[in-house]
């Protein structure tokens, strides 16, 4: 990827849009680029803590798809109808800035509602590198370690929830009865939630994410302000440890474009991820997912 970088800079790119493999990588990139006079905008992921920081950070308010997650599972927990439901909070990887951030959202209701004396939490752990075999063999010892007592999981994205119902299943518990976060909405992802496996994916439109990157990217090689620019999206920053800050501006900080993420729910699968075309009703409705009242409705 720096060899990338290289060759763009060398063929005389004004902007570079990156999404960076790694942080030591992209931040070499950066200042690379930032030596050239190139521009840098960090794309969906902020993982390049060590350099001087990019023109601009573009991604969905990753706090925010946290606190979707919880909007959903909270009264989904709650209406289970135990005195202290017991919850989980299975973060991705602690290489991914973005794992933080997600947590973030989350924790905010769990840790809340911990203190309140509410809830409890089990387990509050980071599956290196978002490994799905490795969020399986997590779930399983914590499924053992609680004795199958878990009411509610906060799973990072798809592919952790994808393990955590299979540790359910495995366990000889209903996942239905144990509401189970997502993210991406993926294929197996949506199809979880039309099994009533999976309470919700959060879903972030890449059409919408791209065309701001664009629209960034000709600002910035048209000598345009970042922060004069306008659309569906929020302005605030992020500084050196990734961590939203609520000014663009201020030393070290990089202005964070932040786009709002989608809460998807078997109520709503139509009217979002159908709608746009990012899913289709063909790849959804196979296999046991064709019963669904959904599929029976639309296929």
């Amino acid at each position: 990827q720096i060899s990338q970088a290289e060759q763009a800079i060398g063929d005389g790119a004004a902007v570079i849009v990156l999404t960076s493999n790694d942080s030591g990588s992209g931040a070499t990139i950066i200042d690379l680029a930032k030596a050239e006079g190139v521009e840098v905008i960090e794309y969906d992921r902020f993982n390049t803590e060590g350099s001087s920081g990019g023109a601009a950070y573009v991604s969905f308010d990753n706090v925010a798809v946290g606190a979707t997650m919880a909007s959903v599972l909270e009264p989904a927990i709650d209406a289970i109808g135990v005195e202290t439901p017991r919850v989980v909070m299975q973060n991705g990887g602690e290489e991914d800035n973005n794992a933080f951030l997600f947590r973030d959202g989350y924790a905010e209701t769990v840790e809340a509602r911990v203190e309140a004396g509410d809830w409890e939490l089990v387990e509050d752990v980071f599956t290196p590198a978002w490994d799905n075999a490795e969020a399986l063999a997590i779930a399983e010892q914590i499924l053992v370690a609680a004795e199958n007592d878990v009411n509610g999981w906060f799973a990072a994205n798809d592919g952790l929830a994808g393990s955590v119902i299979a540790a359910l299943e495995s366990a000889g518990l209903d996942p239905s009865t144990s509401p189970v976060s997502g993210q991406d909405a993926t294929q197996a992802g949506i199809q979880n939630v039309l099994l009533g496996k999976q309470a919700m994916s959060v879903y972030k439109p890449i059409k919408e994410e791209a065309a701001v990157a664009s629209q960034i990217a000709l600002a910035l090689r048209a000598g345009e302000s970042v922060t004069d620019q306008s659309g569906d999206f929020t302005i605030i920053g992020i500084d050196a440890e990734g961590k939203p800050t609520d000014s663009p501006e201020g030393d070290g900080v990089v202005p964070y474009i932040a786009l709002t993420p989608i809460a998807v729910t078997a109520d709503n699968v139509a009217e979002t991820v159908i709608a746009d075309g990012f899913r289709t009703i063909e790849e959804l409705c196979t296999g046991d997912v064709a019963e669904t009242q959904f599929c029976v409705d639309n296929a």
